[in-house]
Parts: C-alpha cells; sequence; structure tokens
C-alpha cells in the first residue's frame, strides 16, 4: 500500500493554500463578532489575535521547516511529548479542520442565495462538498493550483470592495454604539471584548494549515518561510481593511448576525441593482471556494498522517491512483455534510448553525497552537542539533506572545462558549479511548524518522 506523498509545490503555491486556507474568514463568520462587542470592542479583539497570529506563524515556521511532515502540529507534538502529545495535537486539529467546512459550505449557500433565493442553502453546501471533494482527489498539483487561481482573485475582490464601498465610507458610522454594553447588546465592554475573540480568530483560523502540505513541497525550507511571511502580512491587512471599511459603509449592526456581510455592505452605499453588487457576489465566491477547498485538502492530511501512523484506521492512509489520500478526503466530508443537518440540535443551544461550527473550530485550532509553542519550547531543549533553516526570531520572546496569548482566548473560549467547549472535550475523550485501545495498530505503523527523531 503507497504512503508516500509527491512533492510537487512552489512558493506561489503554498502562499495560495495559506491565504486561501483562511480568505473565506474576510467574506463572513467575523461579523458576528460585532453582535458580541461592537465595531470597537471587536477592533480590540481582532488587535490582540493578530498579534497572536503574527507571533505565531514566525515560531510555527521553525517548527515547519525543520520537521516537513503531513501531520503538522501531530508530528511536532509527537516528536517533543511523545504518542499522547501527539493525540492532543493531532485530534484538535482535526477538529479545526473538520468543523471549520461545514460553516463555510454554508456560507457559499447564503452567497448564492442572494442571487438565487429558491436555491436550498444546505442543499447548495452539500453540492460544494462533493464538487471539491473530488477536485482534491484528482491530485495535488491540479488542485494547489485551482487554490491559487481562486484566492488570487478573490485578494482582488476584496480590494475591489473597499474601493467601491470607500465613497460611502464614514469613521462616525463605525464608531457609532461601537462599545457592547448598551442594552442592545446586554455585556459589559471588556466581556464582549472576550466574547468575540472566537470571531477574531476567524479573520486567520487554518493559515497554520499549509504545514500539512510540506510533505508536498520542493524544498519545504525554502519556499515555506517565504509561503508564510508573506501569507501572515496578506491577511492582516486585508482583515483590517474589510472590517473598517464595512463598519462605515452604513448601520454596522444589520451586518452583525448575517453569512454575507460584504454584499449587504456594499448594498448601503451602491443599491441592490448595481452591477458592482452581482460581481461581489459572484467573485466573492471565489473566497469562500479558496477556503473551502483549501481546508479540504489540510483536513484530509491530518486524517492520512495519523492513519499511517496507527492513531486512527490504517485504510485512511491508503493512496489513490492520483496519489491523493482519498478515503480521508471522503471521510472528512461525509462528517462534514452529517454537520450542517445537525442544526436543529444546535439550536437548542441557543447559537446558529454557523457560529457553532466557527466556535468549535476555534476551540481545535487554539489547542493546537498551545501544543505547537510547548513543543517549540521542548525541542529547542531537548534536540538542539535538530537542523532548523527557520529559526524563530525574537526566541524565547515572540513564541512566548504567541503561547500567552493562546492560553488567554483558550480560558475565554471556555468561559463563554462552556457548551461547546464540553462537546470538544467529548471529542477528544473519545479519540483517547480509541487511541488506548489501540497500541498494537501503533506499533505495526511504519517508522517514520520524522516522528521520532531517530534518523
Amino acid at each position: 500500500m503507497s504512503t508516500q506523498l509527491k512533492s510537487s509545490l512552489g512558493t506561489m503555491h503554498l502562499w495560495g493554500i495559506a491565504v486561501g486556507l483562511v480568505i473565506s474568514g474576510e467574506y463572513f463568520g467575523w461579523s458576528y463578532g460585532w453582535g458580541t462587542a461592537g465595531t470597537l470592542g471587536f477592533l480590540i479583539a481582532t488587535i490582540l489575535v493578530a498579534a497572536m497570529y503574527v507571533s505565531f506563524i514566525f515560531s510555527f515556521t521553525e517548527l515547519t521547516t525543520a520537521i516537513p511532515h503531513a501531520g503538522g502540529p501531530f508530528a511536532y507534538s509527537r516528536r517533543a511529548f511523545g504518542e499522547t502529545g501527539g493525540l492532543i495535537a493531532g485530534l484538535a486539529t482535526l477538529i479545526e479542520f473538520v468543523f471549520a467546512p461545514p460553516a463555510i459550505a454554508m456560507a457559499i449557500g447564503a452567497y448564492l442565495n442572494v442571487q438565487f433565493p429558491a436555491l436550498d442553502p444546505k442543499l447548495v453546501a452539500v453540492g460544494a462538498y462533493i464538487v471539491f471533494m473530488g477536485l482534491n482527489i484528482v491530485g495535488i498539483t491540479i488542485a494547489a493550483t485551482f487554490e491559487l487561481i481562486v484566492t488570487i482573485l478573490a485578494v482582488i475582490e476584496l480590494l475591489v470592495f473597499m474601493g467601491v464601498v470607500s465613497p460611502g465610507f464614514s469613521f462616525s458610522n463605525f464608531v457609532l454604539n461601537g462599545w457592547a454594553g448598551s442594552s442592545e447588546f446586554g455585556l459589559p465592554a471588556i466581556s464582549g471584548i472576550f466574547a468575540a475573540i472566537p470571531f477574531a480568530i476567524w479573520f486567520f483560523l487554518a493559515i497554520e494549515g499549509a504545514a500539512m502540505a510540506a510533505e508536498e513541497a520542493k524544498d519545504p525550507q525554502r519556499t515555506i518561510p517565504k509561503a508564510y511571511t508573506t501569507g501572515i502580512l496578506t491577511l492582516v491587512l486585508l482583515a483590517f481593511g474589510v472590517m473598517i471599511f464595512a463598519g462605515g459603509a452604513g448601520d454596522w449592526t444589520k451586518l452583525s448576525n448575517v453569512n454575507d456581510p460584504l454584499p449587504q455592505a456594499m448594498k448601503m452605499v451602491v443599491g441592490e441593482h448595481s452591477g458592482w453588487l452581482h460581481m461581489l457576489v459572484w467573485i466573492g465566491l471565489f473566497g469562500l471556494i479558496a477556503s473551502f477547498h483549501g481546508i479540504i485538502l489540510g483536513y484530509s492530511r491530518q486524517f492520512f498522517a495519523l492513519a499511517r501512523a496507527g492513531y486512527l484506521p490504517a485504510g485512511l492512509a491508503k493512496l489513490s491512483r492520483f496519489q491523493t489520500p482519498h478515503r480521508a478526503i471522503i471521510t472528512g466530508g461525509v462528517i462534514g455534510i452529517g454537520s450542517i443537518y445537525s442544526d436543529s440540535l444546535i439550536n437548542l443551544q441557543g447559537m446558529s448553525l454557523t457560529a457553532a461550527m466557527i466556535t468549535m473550530a476555534v476551540f481545535g485550532a487554539i489547542v493546537m497552537y498551545i501544543m505547537s509553542m510547548l513543543s517549540l519550547f521542548k525541542l529547542r531543549k531537548t534536540e538542539p542539533t535538530l537542523q532548523r533553516p527557520f529559526m524563530a526570531p525574537g526566541f524565547p520572546v515572540v513564541p512566548g506572545i504567541a503561547l500567552v496569548l493562546a492560553v488567554i482566548c483558550l480560558i475565554s473560549m471556555a468561559w463563554f462558549n462552556p457548551v461547546i467547549g464540553l462537546i470538544f472535550l467529548g471529542f477528544m475523550a473519545a479519540g483517547y479511548a480509541y487511541f488506548s485501545l489501540t497500541a498494537m495498530q501503533r506499533s505495526r505503523a511504519p517508522a517514520d524518522a520524522l516522528l521520532s527523531g531517530k534518523k
């Protein structure tokens, strides 16, 4: 059975994956943070989260280039902390990447529903899964090239959005009722800032997924640092630009609980029948598609890596004739489609499906970020001679900032989202139970020098 991925991706492909994985976060999801913290409170939350991500990515790149493995954080944590450490990071990453796509798929349905009101957003979401699982199965080079094209289009469209709404922009619109704490929101301003953290994280969530393409990168020690550095700078500029221009376009409270805030913001400036609006809806789909397609690539590589190491059934590590992990791709899709139709359960918790999926994905991400930074510190101590083509700048301060901010985010998440937090812990506990019963399966897995550190 073949379990070796093919190396064929260059710097631009990796930049496209890194930015494309995230860029849907600029199109939807983040505006729920306005309903929690107000525009000004959410701006502060976003500044804190952006600082965490910048320091995290510059630190995470050291791990990615030193250990270019499809498992990404799973591989780093297993090498640093052994099998249990690998399990925690691997399961957290899997939860992040499996539960983000349903939210994006529903946003794709919402965007198309603007043009075709008769379309059922759920059926559109299922159709998106089928199409893009198929595209991921037919080959990594084709999939990554497609990802690069739609990511470039999505970036251009966000710049167009800012340009089109700029004539109607007013900073007074952005700051009006900008602090949560009024009777409209019912939360003190500081509490609102912390409660909005998941939606600020959504601006940047999954950029680390490019690490899971490291085995398929050409010269990862050189290409990955370039892709990550330019990628995080691209996303920070776009996140603040989109948020500020959308908030200044009109009454921002009308955008705080919808899945298509950019078209709705543009309506405030150019009206419902403008050609600019129709262009945004159609081209804006590229941003959602880029992330959806890229995260399918990410979750499939995480399933693949965990299965290859014996943490999941070995069949999930089997490759298709296109040298892609087709069973892993399909498995994540089945879980995602099931999540789309779980909204009746989610509604019992008082959350929309989109908000619940975002929150669940963020729980996984934050736990993975913490494990990754702990792994960086541990490996610096236990493996000082490990070849590190890229070293985290400002060590230990920069990774320390990422670690501290990630812990603060996790505490805030658990405090404001106890139900989703308990469900997350339930998934982790189920994974640990399977892990405990399958030691023999791991002992039969092929040896992997990148996981053990043994050459």
